[in-house]
């Protein structure tokens, strides 16, 4: 990354890193350390960052909804931050940072619009906030999570169960239930990339895209909901 794209993403997240290498690690994708930089910085990518991050989020989102949601039991807790925390919703807040500008892909994942994948994307968002907690410490990342993440949270929660929001909408207007079909899939094994259709009634209402079946499913059926709702 340039100094320009740092600051530029520095700006996005309210945030100036001290140092800088925790921010262009985290936006440093596996297939660029592995085809575009020398042997000894291969192993320099963001996998780890995300496995911190990973913990630092569910900690921040944890406590969040367990003193905001006083009376929900554990299970409604889980499902909630589940909701927020999933590869979806976060995907989500990784492009409403514009965070696919900024991450760094090698030749093949760039060609397959990598950047525009939902696995992806998730995953430099919670590399980004294991940089934050590194640079800045667990205030910090309270900081950028609640800002982030823990925001809009009955819009995200639709969209975590929009299949069967959508199934209730469908079924109560036309008396049938939406299908889903899936017509491309792309990607080694390990990291898939599936694009399902929705049809209501006959009638393809969109396309979904997402690291599983399921995951576009939901994508596809969130989109679905915001066209019916239009239609309304």
């Amino acid at each position: 990354m340039d100094n320009e794209q740092v600051m530029r993403l520095e700006k996005n997240i309210a945030y100036s890193f001290k140092n800088r290498l925790y921010l262009e690690t985290a936006m440093t994708h596996s297939s660029y350390s592995h085809e575009l930089m020398v042997v000894k910085d291969k192993k320099r990518n963001n996998e780890r960052l995300e496995f911190l991050g990973d913990a630092v989020l569910e900690l921040i989102s944890s406590e969040f909804l367990f003193k905001k949601y006083s009376d929900l039991p554990e299970g409604n807790l889980s499902k909630l931050r589940a909701s927020l925390v999933s590869e979806g919703p976060l995907a989500i807040c990784a492009r409403k940072i514009e965070l696919d500008r900024f991450i760094m892909l090698g030749r093949g994942e760039r060609q397959n619009h990598g950047n525009e994948r939902d696995s992806i994307l998730s995953d430099a968002f919670e590399a980004l906030i294991g940089a934050i907690y590194l640079d800045g410490g667990i205030e910090e990342a309270r900081r950028f999570v609640i800002e982030h993440v823990m925001t809009d949270i009955d819009e995200r929660k639709l969209f975590h169960d929009a299949k069967t929001e959508l199934q209730m909408i469908v079924q109560n207007k036309y008396q049938s239930v939406p299908v889903y079909e899936v017509i491309e899939e792309h990607g080694p094994a390990h990291c898939k990339e599936y694009t399902v259709t929705c049809t209501v009634e006959g009638k393809t209402l969109c396309t979904g895209t997402g690291s599983s079946k399921k995951a576009a499913q939901q994508d596809a059926a969130a989109k679905a909901i915001e066209l019916l709702r239009v239609e309304e």
